[in-house]
C-alpha cells in the first residue's frame, strides 16, 4: 500500500454539516475527491446545490438535505438519511456552529446556552444518531461492529478560541472548548470501533471574515499576528479532516489538531473597552426577581 493510498475513502459515506460554504463545502468536496459519497446539509439549498455539483464532478454521489441544523431532530436525521440513501455511514463531520462575539455584560444566560446548543448539542445529536448506523455491517456483509480495522470516524470542528483567551469571545470560546473536550470524551466512549477527533481552527477566509477582508487595517493585523503571515484557506482545514477520517489517521483518536497558522492568542482585537463603573446604571436583576 502506498502512503497516498492511506488517504483514500473509496466508497465511504460521509455526512458534513454546515456544508453550504466555507470549511464545510471544502470538506465535502475533499472527501468526495478521496472517494466518498457525501450527505451535505445547511440552511440554504442554493448553496448546497453548488457544492453537490462539485462533489459529482469528482465522480461521487451527493445527497442534499436543506435543514435548520440548530434543530437537533433535523441534524440527527442526517445520519438516517445517509444510511437510507447509501446503505452505510462511515464519517461524520460536525462543522456547523459559530457564535457572534459579544461583550461580557451583553452575554446573558440565554446567549451562552444558545452558543452551547448550536456548537455542542448539535454535534452530539448527530453523532449519537450516527454511531449505531456506523456499526452496522456493510452491504456486502463485512465490517461489523467488532471490526475495529474499518475506518469509522467523527471529526468535530472546534476553534483556537476553545484553547485561548480573547476579549469578547466568552460564549463562542466556551462552546468551542466544550466541543473539543466532548471529542476527547466521546473518543474514550467509542473506542476502538469509532475514532473521534477534532480540529482547533484558526482564522480562515470564509464568509465569516468577509467584513475583515473589506478593512485593510484589520486584515493586516490578522496576518501580522499570525506566524505564517496569512489567514487560512478552507482547504487547509479540509485536508486535516481527510487525514483524521482516513486510514492515514487510523492511530489517532481523542486528539485535537491545531490548524491555525501558529497563533497562540487571538489575532484580531475586537476593540472592546475595559469596564468602567457607572453610578447611573444598576446591575441586571436576576430572572424572576421583583421589579
Amino acid at each position: 500500500m502506498s502512503i497516498l493510498d492511506r488517504f483514500a475513502l473509496t466508497d465511504h459515506v460521509a455526512v458534513v454539516t454546515g456544508a453550504g460554504r466555507g470549511i464545510g463545502a471544502a470538506t465535502a468536496v475533499a472527501l468526495a475527491q478521496a472517494g466518498a459519497d457525501v450527505v451535505i446539509s445547511a440552511r440554504t439549498a442554493a448553496q448546497l446545490d453548488v457544492v453537490a455539483e462539485a462533489v459529482r464532478a469528482a465522480g461521487r454521489r451527493a445527497l442534499v438535505v436543506p435543514a435548520d441544523l440548530a434543530d437537533t431532530d433535523a441534524v440527527a436525521g442526517l445520519a438516517h438519511a445517509a444510511f437510507e440513501e447509501f446503505g452505510r455511514l462511515d464519517t461524520v463531520v460536525n462543522n456547523v456552529g459559530g457564535t457572534i462575539p459579544n461583550a461580557f455584560l451583553d452575554t446573558d444566560v440565554a446567549y451562552l446556552e444558545e452558543a452551547f446548543h448550536f456548537n455542542v448539542s448539535t454535534a452530539h445529536a448527530l453523532s449519537r444518531a450516527a454511531v449505531p448506523l456506523m456499526l452496522r455491517p456493510l452491504p456486502d456483509g463485512s465490517g461489523d461492529g467488532d471490526d475495529a480495522s474499518r475506518q469509522r470516524s467523527i471529526v468535530a470542528i472546534s476553534s483556537m478560541m476553545g484553547r485561548a483567551a480573547g476579549r469578547g469571545y466568552l460564549a463562542y470560546g466556551t462552546a468551542k472548548a466544550a466541543l473539543a473536550h466532548w471529542a476527547r470524551l466521546a473518543a474514550t466512549d467509542l473506542a476502538p470501533q469509532v475514532r473521534v477527533n477534532g480540529i482547533f481552527v484558526g482564522s480562515v477566509m470564509t464568509s465569516a471574515l468577509e467584513f475583515v477582508a473589506a478593512m485593510p487595517e484589520m486584515m493586516d493585523q490578522m496576518e501580522t499576528k499570525t506566524p505564517l503571515g496569512r489567514v487560512g484557506e478552507a482547504e487547509d482545514i479540509a485536508a486535516g479532516v481527510l487525514y483524521l477520517a482516513s486510514r492515514a489517521g487510523q492511530y489517532v483518536t481523542g486528539k485535537l489538531l491545531e490548524i491555525d497558522g501558529g497563533i497562540q492568542q487571538p489575532n484580531l482585537d475586537l476593540g472592546l473597552p475595559d469596564l468602567r463603573p457607572r453610578a447611573d446604571e444598576a446591575a441586571p436583576a436576576p430572572a424572576g426577581s421583583p421589579a
